[in-house]
């Protein structure tokens, strides 16, 4: 009992992770508004973490990589909590920016290492359950995290949020330092063994469907907040409602992505969640200017976009289960490439068409992904068979 309360501290840290990474899209508006910066300028805090993120997590892990893990999970939570407080006390632009380079520096680190320890820490043969656990705390930040910001956002200055984040952060190391046990590390993974998975045909493909999956997604999750609010004309109120149902759906899409694989297939779950996430963002721009009919929208696109993840992650592990944890590590940071990239050309989307067109573009990247399961699939048909016969692995969240 005393190791799983331990876990759910961990999940804590996840949580507040994830909620100081996709709070930025729930919170946009205030922000531009806030700092005198366009909409489009804001929305490149989302590419510069995702970036940094997705680029410095694998050179940060494996230089640590013999580190006892708990003083390594300490420190780089430090590291976040001290980031988040200067994106409080700081002002202007550059330094928040500044500020957010060092929360994804940190923040990565405290994943990767928060699911390693929780791995570690967990009852025999409930490894598995841990990581779940902790991962858990990320959705959590979408159904909790990002609408609560939002109501934050709305009766104090939205910078408020983050030194709350700072503060529950700075509680979380105080309890981690006296309940974590010690934990020896392990032999680093070189980086040209980790990077020669990709000379595989098959892997880079599959990798490639992320990248456009979550690419199309990011590009219009990111300016989700001012689209509803001057597309949709949603007020305030509903707003919040609107992310917290948003969140919510996410959660159900993760779990039922899991179930869905298990039960029709790794092919059928991500074809039809993919073709169901084009056509409710469709539909977002058809219905633009119906509040009710797009929050049921939005409920719909959540529950598919967030159907792929878990599938994608069966569907990774099962093509190298020798090196499992080495491909969900290279799919999180792509993962998190493809969240840089698509808050990117949202960007110039916004910037140089409209805001209403993010829908669309979104929607024409996860056809890509589409395209490219498509070709994968039927190119390696003979073999997706084989390991998951040999190697049978489930991953319902």
């Amino acid at each position: 009992m005393f190791k799983t309360w331990k876990i759910y501290m961990l999940s804590l840290i996840s949580f507040l992770v994830g909620t100081s990474e996709y709070i930025i899209a729930g919170i946009l508006d205030k922000i531009s508004a806030s700092l005198d910066i366009s909409l489009v300028a804001a929305g490149q805090l989302i590419t510069v973490f995702s970036l940094v993120y997705g680029l410095g997590t694998p050179f940060l892990i494996a230089w640590t990589a013999r580190w006892e893990r708990r003083k390594l999970l300490i420190y780089s939570l430090g590291l976040f909590v001290v980031a988040n407080l200067l994106a409080f006390i700081l002002p202007g632009f550059a330094a928040f920016v500044g500020a957010r380079v060092l929360m994804a520096l940190g923040a990565g680190v405290v994943v990767v290492t928060a699911l390693t320890v929780a791995a570690k820490i967990a009852p025999s043969g409930k490894q598995a359950s841990a990581i779940a656990t902790v991962i858990m705390g990320f959705t959590a930040s979408l159904i909790v995290g990002v609408p609560l910001g939002r109501l934050v956002a709305a009766s104090y200055d939205w910078k408020t949020i983050f030194a709350g984040i700072g503060a529950l952060g700075l509680l979380a190391m105080f309890i981690l330092s006296v309940t974590i046990p010690k934990t020896e590390g392990d032999a680093p993974v070189p980086l040209r063994e980790q990077m020669a998975l990709l000379k595989q045909p098959r892997i880079l493909l599959a990798l490639s469907v992320s990248f456009f999956w979550l690419g199309g997604y990011s590009i219009a999750y990111t300016y989700i907040s001012p689209y509803l609010l001057t597309i949709t004309g949603m007020n305030e109120k509903m707003l919040s409602a609107a992310l917290l149902a948003f969140g919510i759906a996410s959660l159900a899409g993760s779990k039922f992505g899991g179930y869905s694989a298990d039960k029709w297939g790794v092919y059928r779950t991500l074809m039809s969640g993919m073709t169901l996430h084009v056509i409710t963002l469709l539909l977002l721009a058809l219905a633009a200017h119906s509040p009710v009919v797009v929050f049921a929208v939005l409920i719909l696109w959540s529950l598919a976009a967030w159907s792929s993840g878990p599938t994608q992650q069966y569907n990774l592990v099962t093509m190298a289960p020798e090196s499992s944890g080495i491909m969900l590590s290279l799919n999180s940071s792509v993962m998190q490439l493809s969240m840089a990239a698509g808050a990117g050309i949202g960007g110039i989307i916004v910037g140089s068409i409209s805001l209403n067109a993010v829908t669309w573009i979104g929607a024409a990247g996860v056809a890509a992904a589409i395209v490219i399961n498509f070709v994968s699939f039927k190119l390696f048909a003979a073999e997706r068979h084989k390991p998951e016969r040999e190697h049978p692995v489930r991953l319902n969240a």
